[in-house]
């Protein structure tokens, strides 16, 4: 009789399998996850999601997606998608993301240590995600800045080829704006090095002290407290 109910039970079990992982919710998981993380994306995002096999992976009822140590959310890569239970395991989704929108080439070649005006550059379409990261994506964002290095015409543009122009030189005597909740404090003192607007310089006080701030487009060093 015992063996029977052994018997008995195979063959329900074999009827009624447990169900694997379906690709399909792993694939809609890695695309949302996609979609919120590209909001921001300056252009209209492709995403264009690869096949994955889930036939192997047990049954779970509640995924989380994630975006892998390194990749990239451009271009071809991987996104990948857990199982927070019941069982526990993680696969990578392929995926494919395309951002169409503007970037800035130069309109002529341009010599080193050349500062750029509006008439140096044009705007053009294409995919960004074919781009380095650093493209720069709006000409304001170029203009009055200098060259590190000469460039071809039609030469799509980078930040890192570029120099922000000094706001403060060192040995200038500079406002220093303390600022903290409810109270501004102003004083002087003189810069200890050059400085480009939003870097970090250091300035020596009357007293002799040395406070690190922030240089502002228009000379001045802001301390936040």
């Amino acid at each position: 009789m015992f063996i029977c109910r052994i018997f008995l039970l195979l063959w329900l079990f074999a009827l009624s399998p447990l169900k694997a992982a379906e690709s399909g919710p792993l694939i809609d998981a890695a695309e949302r996850h996609i979609r919120i993380q590209t909001q921001g994306y300056a252009g209209k995002v492709g995403i264009v999601m690869g096949k994955v096999d889930a036939t192997r992976l047990p049954p779970c009822e509640a995924l989380q997606a994630y975006t892998p140590t390194g990749a990239r959310l451009s271009g071809k890569t991987y996104i990948g998608v857990r199982c927070l239970g019941p069982n526990s395991w993680s696969i990578l989704v392929p995926a494919q993301i395309s951002i169409s929108g503007n970037y800035v080439i130069t309109a002529r070649p341009l010599a080193a240590g050349q500062v750029l005006e509006s008439s140096d550059l044009n705007t053009t379409s294409g995919d960004l995600s074919a781009l380095p990261a650093s493209v720069v994506t709006d000409p304001t964002n170029a203009i009055g800045k200098t060259l590190r290095n000469s460039l071809s015409g039609g030469q799509p543009l980078r930040t890192d080829q570029l120099i922000a122009p000094l706001v403060i030189r060192q040995g200038q005597n500079v406002r220093v704006i303390s600022k903290g909740t409810g109270f501004a404090v102003t004083s002087e003192g003189k810069a200890i090095h050059n400085a480009a607007a939003g870097q970090v310089v250091q300035v020596r006080m009357p007293t002799g002290q040395t406070l690190s701030g922030i240089a502002t487009s228009d000379g001045n060093v802001e301390i936040a407290f």
